[in-house]
């Protein structure tokens, strides 16, 4: 069984940074997508980065090179750095595992597809203030 258990969010002023990490556990595919995605009240959940088993990294366009995806093999997490968090960030960040590739080659303008995930963690809120 896969589990999957999101910490770091908080509050942060416009400008700043915070590092999410996730822990996962039970998954054993070769093939896979482990990824952030975040939904603000009121949108579609949206793909934030993924990395996959080739170590292609992707992101969507929102991120502008502010975002950094990372997986730590021996202590079985996925992170993501945030810098230059902006009013439009905050959102509820979540974090999955798809047991496909998350594209086919490595881009900024992902658009995953929501159900190619099948593992999912709880979220943990991200807020900025101005």
């Amino acid at each position: 069984q896969v589990q999957l258990m999101e910490s770091g969010g908080g509050t942060v002023q416009s400008g700043g940074s915070l590092r999410l990490s996730c822990a996962i556990t039970g998954y054993t595919g070769s093939t896979f997508c482990m990824a952030w995605f975040r939904q603000a009240p009121g949108k579609e959940r949206e793909g934030v980065a993924g990395i996959d088993n080739r170590g292609y990294l992707t992101y969507g366009a929102f991120v502008k090179g502010r975002f950094t995806i990372s997986k730590d093999n021996t202590k079985n997490t996925l992170d993501l750095q945030m810098n230059s968090l902006e009013p439009e960030d905050p959102a509820m960040y979540y974090c999955a595992v798809g047991r496909v590739v998350c594209a086919a080659r490595e881009n900024w303008y992902w658009r995953p597809v929501l159900r190619h995930f099948n593992d999912w963690g709880q979220g943990t809120q991200v807020t900025v203030s101005a």
